[in-house]
């Protein structure tokens, strides 16, 4: 996921999530289109999970989202106070920023996938954590669709015996496409 992104991408990215999404706070909707009109904040700007992990971030929620509506985090300094982070990203606009945005299925968007960086600041248990959770939703993923073949493939036997085609070539179909899935 390390790839690097750019100024481009993240405005892009950035306009699409305003147009698309109502954040819970207007501040922080100030503080994306402010970064929207200067390159060399985007340019600093990382789009990260885990940003209370990092030296200096902020996280900036979507009224779809559960949780607080936005976070600033410096050091270990933590504030609500979208204010705070918006005269530090003007005063410091070299220095690296990193951005957690909450909205629902996040993991599902393309548009977000396309700029979402690798943490360097997370606890490596946590990083750990994450590739376990994964390796684990793929393995249950797999066993259900491995599972799912099974029951069509009594199924299909069902409608063999009782000579059903037009069954057979439904439970068929069913199954060639849940195959590909799985191969």
């Amino acid at each position: 996921m390390t790839v690097s992104v750019t100024a481009n991408e993240k405005r892009d990215f950035v306009k699409w999530l305003l147009t698309n999404f109502q954040l819970k706070r207007r501040e922080s909707v100030w503080i994306l289109n402010y970064l929207v009109s200067h390159e060399e904040l985007l340019e600093n700007v990382h789009f990260v999970e885990g940003v209370e992990h990092c030296p200096r971030g902020m996280m900036i929620s979507t009224t779809s989202s559960s949780g607080a509506p936005f976070r600033f985090y410096k050091g270990t300094i933590v504030s609500a106070d979208a204010e705070k982070s918006f005269h530090d990203m003007r005063l410091h606009p070299d220095q690296p920023m990193y951005i957690e945005l909450k909205f629902p299925d996040k993991q599902r968007v393309p548009e977000f996938i396309a700029v979402l960086e690798d943490n360097p600041f997370l606890p490596m248990n946590e990083e750990l954590k994450r590739m376990d959770q994964a390796t684990a939703n793929h393995v249950v993923d797999h066993s259900l669709k491995a599972y799912q073949l099974k029951q069509l493939e009594k199924e299909i036997d069902r409608a063999l015996d009782e000579q059903d085609r037009k069954r057979f070539e439904e439970l068929s179909q069913k199954y060639q496409i849940l195959q590909s899935e799985v191969d």
